[in-house]
C-alpha cells in the first residue's frame, strides 16, 4: 500500500481533532472564565530509505533519503490569556485580573477556577454553581485575620443578618478650645454618648469649670437614671501652658483622666477621657467629643470586597468590620492544570505546586468585585482557524483519493 494513503489518513484524523478543539472554543464563547485551547501538529516518524554519506577525498557527501509517514497531534494547549471583565453589580461576583485562580473545596479535594460567579448558600457560605465552597481566611470576632498561608484555609462565609455583639466605650477623645477670657464663675459643658457592655447608650456631661489662671476643674454627670455615680480615678484638674496647650507631665505625654461609671444595675465601666488636643485661647469655648469607641449590638446589612480580597461587613449600628479574605493560588505552569469540567481544574504533575496567598501579592493578580471574567475566545481567530482546518482536511482527503487512483492504475496492469 502507498505511504501517502496512510499519511492522508493521519492528516484527516488530526485535522478532525483540531476541528473538535475549535468547536469547543466557539461553543464556550460566552462561558465565564473559559480559556480557549489550540491544537498543534508535529511531523510523524520518517522512514529512511538511504542513510547519509560522508564526503570523501574524491567524492562529495550525500544527505539521507527519508520519506515522512504523515502527521501526529503534538499537543492541545490551553491559552491562558486574560479575558475581558464585565460588570455585573452582583456583590458576590469576582474576577481576577492577573494569573491567579480561585480556590474551592469539593469534599476533601482542592480545585481551582477562573470563574468567579459565586453565590451564598443557605448557611451563608460562598459557593460555586456546583456547590464547591470558596476558600480563604476567616476573621475572628474582633475582625482580626490569621496568618494568610495555605495551612489555615477555611470555607468563607458571609451571613447577612448575623449579629455583632456590643462593645463598651473605653476611650473618648476631646478636641477644640476652652475660652481663655472667662472668670472663676465660668464653665463649659460638653456632652458625649457612651455605651455599656450590653450596648445601652448613656449620655454623660463633662463640665470644665474655670479655676483662675490656667487651671480648670472637671466634673462629670450622668444624664441617665441607670447611672448611680461617676468618679475620677487620677485627678479632676487640667492646666494649660502659656502657649495655650494643655500640660502633661512631659511634653510628649498624653493628657488623660480616667473615670469610673457605676450603674444601678449591671457592670461598672472605666472610661479614659483623652484631653491632649484641648487648647486655651481667646474666643469661645468649642470643646467637644470628636472620637469615641464602643458601639451597640448590630446585624450584618451588607459587605464589600476590595482588590486584595478583603471582605468587610457593614452593620446596621454603623460599624464596619473585617469578615475574611479570599485566597488565590498561582502556578508556575497554569497550562498544566487538568480540567475537571464546569470551569474547574486540579493540580497535575506538570502544573507545579500551588503558591497560595492574597490577591495583589506576588503573581496572583488583583481582585475585581462585582465583575466576571468573560471567555478569552476570539471568534475572528477561531473562524480563520476553521477555514484553514477545513482546507487541510480537504487536501488530505485528496491525498487518499489520488492514492486510490494510483492503486487502481496498478491493478489494471494485469489486463
Amino acid at each position: 500500500m502507498l505511504r501517502s494513503m496512510f499519511a492522508g489518513v493521519s492528516g484527516l484524523q488530526n485535522h478532525q481533532t483540531k476541528m473538535d478543539v475549535i468547536g469547543d472554543n466557539i461553543s464556550n464563547v460566552n462561558t465565564t472564565g473559559f480559556k480557549s485551547s489550540r491544537a498543534t501538529f508535529a511531523e510523524m516518524f520518517n522512514q529512511t530509505l538511504e542513510g547519509a554519506a560522508a564526503p570523501g577525498d574524491d567524492l562529495g557527501g550525500s544527505n539521507a533519503v527519508e520519506v515522512g509517514l504523515g502527521t501526529s497531534l503534538a499537543s492541545i494547549d490551553r491559552v491562558d490569556e486574560q479575558g475581558s471583565l464585565q460588570t455585573t453589580g452582583q456583590d458576590t461576583d469576582m474576577a481576577i485580573e492577573g494569573a491567579g485562580y480561585f480556590m474551592v473545596r469539593d469534599g476533601d479535594q482542592s480545585l481551582y477556577t477562573r470563574s468567579g460567579a459565586f453565590n451564598t448558600d443557605g448557611e451563608g457560605y460562598l459557593v460555586t454553581d456546583g456547590g464547591q465552597r470558596l476558600q480563604g481566611w476567616r476573621a475572628d470576632s474582633e475582625g482580626e485575620l490569621p496568618r494568610t498561608d495555605a495551612g489555615n484555609l477555611e470555607d468563607l462565609r458571609i451571613s447577612l443578618g448575623e449579629s455583632l455583639g456590643a462593645e463598651a466605650t473605653e476611650r473618648v477623645v476631646f478636641e477644640n478650645n476652652l475660652w481663655a477670657g472667662g472668670d472663676t464663675d465660668y464653665g463649659f459643658t460638653a456632652p458625649v454618648e457612651v455605651f455599656d457592655s450590653l450596648g445601652n447608650e448613656h449620655t454623660i456631661e463633662v463640665e470644665f469649670a474655670y479655676e483662675g489662671g490656667n487651671e480648670w476643674e472637671l466634673s462629670v454627670e450622668g444624664q441617665s437614671d441607670a447611672i448611680e455615680e461617676i468618679s475620677f480615678e487620677n485627678g479632676d484638674e487640667i492646666s494649660f501652658s502659656d502657649d495655650g496647650t494643655v500640660e502633661g507631665e512631659d511634653d510628649d505625654d498624653e493628657v488623660t483622666r480616667d473615670i469610673t461609671i457605676v450603674f444601678e444595675e449591671g457592670e461598672d465601666m472605666d472610661v479614659t477621657l483623652d484631653l491632649s488636643a484641648i487648647t486655651q485661647y481667646s474666643g469661645s469655648s468649642t470643646v467637644s467629643a470628636t472620637e469615641r469607641d464602643g458601639f451597640p449590638a448590630g446585624t450584618l446589612e451588607s459587605f464589600s470586597i476590595d482588590s486584595g480580597g478583603g471582605i468587610t461587613g457593614v452593620y446596621d449600628n454603623g460599624r464596619s468590620q473585617r469578615l475574611g479574605r479570599v485566597a488565590v493560588a498561582a502556578f508556575s505552569n497554569p497550562g498544566g492544570l487538568e480540567s475537571e469540567g464546569s470551569g474547574l481544574y486540579r493540580e497535575s504533575n506538570n502544573s507545579g505546586l500551588r503558591q497560595v496567598g492574597s490577591p495583589d501579592t506576588g503573581p496572583r493578580g488583583s481582585l475585581e468585585a462585582g465583575t466576571l471574567e468573560m471567555s478569552n475566545v476570539d471568534l475572528s481567530d477561531q473562524f480563520t482557524e476553521m477555514v484553514i482546518t477545513q482546507r487541510g482536511f480537504q487536501a488530505n482527503s485528496r491525498i487518499i483519493t489520488t492514492s486510490d487512483e494510483l492503486l487502481e492504475e496498478l491493478t489494471h496492469l494485469k489486463r
